[in-house]
């Protein structure tokens, strides 16, 4: 979704992955947003947007993308990531369309692939968390394949509502899959609504940070993943290595 710069960087929040709908009706406060000019049209990213090598002083980093049907042609065989997050799910009915060829794409380069779900915490967790593990496991799975919560709205409900919302959700999950799941936020959300997650891998996004140089909120000691910029498409850096994410993810296929 593409949103101007200026807005963004007062919120330092993943405004571009907001929700689409939920039992056919149009979200109105998550997608406030997509009504900014262009916002419905897809980024159309080719191999010359890829991201530069991670500066010296980050030390080691991982470079990956993570994407959803806002770029529902990406082309994965020509992509210099070494790891791809996407969107497969959102609320309790809602695939996203483009989940099947991504997973598929991101199956055939090989490299560390996961998928993620993006929250309404009005709804049942529990019902939303079936939801995203009938979409996942109709797909093919490797060994190494992540799983994700991805909480950025509150949906009118408390701090206490959220955050328990939160820990149903990733610990069903975890409980069916025996994957623990990796959190998604923007820090600030995260910092308020992540209290007693952080045994949960912290997938962080903050545009005004350069990549690899976010300190973790919340209760959190590190991060996982530094989402650093959504332009010309969502980057990433992870603090681990490629066999260290796969670790984090399915034990077999």
């Amino acid at each position: 979704m593409l949103i101007p710069r200026t807005l963004k960087s007062r919120l330092d929040l993943p405004v571009k992955r907001v929700g689409l709908a939920v039992g056919g009706a149009v979200l109105a406060a998550s997608t406030a947003f997509a009504a900014l000019p262009g916002a419905a049209q897809a980024a159309q990213v080719t191999p010359a947007d890829r991201a530069p090598a991670p500066a010296a002083e980050a030390g080691p980093l991982t470079y990956g993308l993570d994407v959803s049907h806002y770029q529902p042609t990406y082309d994965w065989a020509d992509s210099s990531a070494q790891f791809g997050i996407i969107k497969a799910t959102e609320g309790t009915d809602f695939v996203d369309s483009s989940f099947a060829r991504h997973w598929r794409e991101l199956g055939k380069k090989g490299i560390v692939r996961g998928a993620y779900h993006f929250a309404h915490p009005g709804n049942d967790a529990v019902s939303e968390a079936k939801h995203f593990l009938s979409v996942v496991n109709s797909q093919p799975a490797k060994a190494g394949d992540l799983l994700v919560l991805d909480l950025e709205s509150a949906d009118g409900q408390s701090v206490d509502e959220v955050n328990a919302w939160a820990k149903t959700w990733l610990g069903y999950v975890k409980e069916k899959t025996g994957i623990t799941p990796m959190f998604y936020s923007g820090w600030n959300f995260a910092d308020t609504y992540g209290k007693g997650l952080s045994e949960y891998p912290l997938w962080v996004a903050h545009y005004s940070k350069a990549r690899g140089q976010v300190s973790p909120p919340a209760d959190w000691k590190s991060w996982t993943i530094h989402q650093y910029t959504d332009s010309p498409i969502d980057q990433n850096v992870s603090a681990l290595t490629v066999n260290q994410l796969r670790d984090l993810g399915r034990r077999t296929a």
